[in-house]
């Protein structure tokens, strides 16, 4: 892979790591501010709140979806992943600012949630964008490797959120981070944003959606009636995702809430090893990315939906039982090792089942439907068992979700053969791609 491939690369992938910076460090610096929203009491149920405020931003998802699918279909990929970044530095300088319920009452609260609002509509289309433009920009026999820097990029934008979180744990007390030291990683993430909407002001368009004239002369083109001619693949999207989303937010964003709340480790300590966890998880994308463009998507799926069926209930009730530190990163990477099926390729699946002049409104609106109704509920899921007694049900509700896409991924075709020139057109949807075309950006 060229230089200009990797710069390529970068420039999708560092946008995404800012934008999903912002998006975790809501969710795990939770514990911190739950309370300077609501009245003290009940610290279960305070959290419940807030992280119902983040669910709020998924339910926004699917109207940032269209809104920015559309863009990226009708403006082009680099307009929709311009504008993403300007709604996420919006929304980081907001719940840096937020005034707590001591100050403005609930007031705090509604900023709160219109900050979390405008994250919702941006992280809605920022996946689209980047799944579609970092498959879009590589080489055919490269689209797993080179879009599973997707995940490289989420994943690393937690790490450096959780890091700030382990640094301000061991510098700073826990009465100065309940009391406004949470408040840091959101003024940084502001600063990144507006680094990375300098990059991607000069980023260049891919020839895969700049050459096509046919999408180009469409007036139909990222609008829903083009997407309802593509209703299987759509409802493939949502069906494929329900597994993955649920499995990977619990073991991501919800892994350190459990540890401190459920296996009784210090926030310290919980923290340490979803960063370790975390940091492995991230290497092996591009490992499991690069295997999928030798032996294909769906095996790497299968493997992922069958792991997380049959290990999610001894993995969790391991893991509140762990009490330190090693056994907890284990079974934690354990866990995550099976989650790479799914993360390391959905991004280039997805976008593999659409035509160029609706691929990222048909990739981002179905997902974004999946991660609200799964994704983004998945905590509050979590809480609200845990809260009514019967914890151990969250564990079958994750490794039900599991099973209902490890049916879809048993049924669904191969796509890593196919010709993002040639979807919807003249050939088969599945027929081998060109050996001398190169999606190149």
């Amino acid at each position: 892979m060229g230089r200009e491939q990797w710069k390529k690369i970068w420039v999708g992938s560092a946008g995404n790591m800012v934008e999903w910076f912002d998006w975790f460090v809501y969710a795990s610096f939770a514990v911190y501010f739950a309370d300077a929203f609501f009245p003290k009491g009940n610290d279960t149920a305070n959290l419940m709140n807030t992280m119902g405020i983040f669910a709020v931003g998924f339910f926004l998802r699917p109207v940032g979806g269209w809104l920015l699918g559309r863009v990226g279909d009708r403006k082009g990929r680099k307009a929709a992943l311009t504008l993403t970044v300007t709604l996420m530095s919006a929304s980081a300088i907001l719940i840096a600012v937020a005034p707590t319920y001591a100050t403005a009452g609930y007031g705090g609260v509604a900023v709160l949630l219109i900050a979390r609002m405008l994250q919702g509509l941006s992280v809605g289309g920022e996946y689209a964008a980047s799944a579609t433009y970092l498959t879009e920009a590589s080489a055919p026999d490269r689209r797993g490797f080179a879009s599973s820097f997707q995940y490289v990029s989420m994943t690393a934008g937690q790490l450096l959120g959780l890091g700030l979180q382990i640094v301000l744990q061991r510098t700073l007390s826990d009465e100065a981070l309940h009391s406004w030291a949470w408040r840091i990683p959101f003024i940084i993430g502001a600063l990144g944003a507006a680094v990375v909407f300098y990059l991607r002001r000069n980023m260049l368009e891919t020839d895969v959606y700049a050459g096509d004239e046919d999408a180009a002369t469409d007036p139909d083109r990222g609008t829903l009636k083009a997407l309802l001619a593509h209703k299987r693949e759509a409802f493939l999207v949502i069906a494929l995702t329900m597994g993955g989303t649920v499995a990977y937010y619990t073991y991501t964003t919800y892994l350190t809430k459990y540890l401190s709340n459920s296996a009784g480790m210090e926030k310290s300590t919980a923290s340490l090893v979803s960063f370790c966890a975390l940091f492995l998880f991230m290497c092996l994308q591009p490992v499991a990315g690069r295997l999928s463009d030798r032996i294909g998507r769906r095996p790497l799926l299968i493997t992922f939906a069958i792991g997380s069926t049959f290990l999610t209930v001894p993995i969790m009730t391991l893991l509140r039982h762990a009490g330190s530190f090693w056994p907890a990163l284990g079974l934690s990477l354990l866990a995550l090792v099976v989650v790479t099926g799914y993360t390391s390729i959905n991004a280039c699946v997805k976008a593999e089942l659409f035509p160029t002049g609706i691929r990222a409104l048909g990739v981002a609106l179905p997902y974004a439907i999946a991660n609200a109704l799964f994704g983004g509920t998945a905590e509050y899921v979590a809480l609200w068992f845990k809260n009514g007694g019967i914890e151990s049900g969250y564990y079958w509700y994750v490794a039900g979700c599991a099973a209902v896409s490890l049916v879809v991924y048993l049924t669904m075709r191969e796509t890593r053969t196919i010709d993002l020139h040639r979807v919807g057109k003249d050939d088969a949807p599945g027929a081998p791609a060109p050996a001398t075309r190169r999606a190149t950006a």
